[in-house]
């Protein structure tokens, strides 16, 4: 299987969500690691720079025509492209992706959009609240009793996130790829949650 994490991006999506993911992916404890367990890479409708809600460009390392087969991860960020036509050209990714067992995470609206198309009724999960995942889940979602009232939820290997909960996500998503030590992982999350100040006064 390729070390690769896909981060699906869509128009205006919500760059403060991927930050403390990618960054612990792409480092270790002191810098950058020389071999890193995992790859981040972007993935976007097309090869065009897409665009952030803060007005950030990020470029594609893959299109939806020409990302890979193989993959660890299917990281779908948030923002507002979930609720346009384009978010509907993901389905067939996030299917072929549970299909293979990957881990698939999904945060705020893309949580949303999970809903929408069936793919949180057979697993515990979270997002912006029971309200939305039922406003767009509709007939699509009959899971409503799987739902917890919690930041990040991780079930088999589906990780999901309300939109404020962008350490949670990544701690989440870090123990099921296992990209190090749970202590490791526990030790990133308590330094970004409290702070420098608060762990080392």
């Amino acid at each position: 299987m390729s070390n690769e994490i896909l981060y699906i991006l869509l128009p205006d999506y919500a760059a403060h969500e991927a930050v403390y993911l990618t960054q612990a992916v792409a480092s270790d404890e002191y810098a950058l690691k020389d071999n890193p367990k995992y790859v981040n890479k972007v993935v976007a409708p097309t090869a065009d720079p897409v665009k952030s809600i803060g007005g950030f460009r990020t470029v594609p390392d893959y299109s939806f025509d020409t990302m890979p087969d193989d993959y660890s991860a299917l990281v779908l960020i948030g923002g507002f492209g979930w609720s346009t036509p384009v978010a509907e050209k993901v389905v067939p990714l996030v299917s072929r992706a549970i299909e293979k067992g990957v881990v698939v995470g999904a945060i705020c609206n893309a949580a949303s959009f999970m809903a929408k198309h069936g793919f949180l009724n057979n697993v515990r999960h979270t997002g912006n609240g029971p309200e939305q995942l039922k406003l767009w889940g509709g007939d699509n979602y009959t899971n409503l009793g799987g739902y917890v009232h919690s930041q990040a939820a991780r079930d088999r290997n589906i990780v999901t996130a309300n939109g404020s909960a962008t350490l949670e996500f990544a701690k989440e998503l870090l123990l099921a790829l296992e990209n190090d030590t749970p202590e490791r992982i526990e030790m990133y999350y308590q330094f970004n949650k409290q702070g420098f100040c608060a762990l080392f006064s």
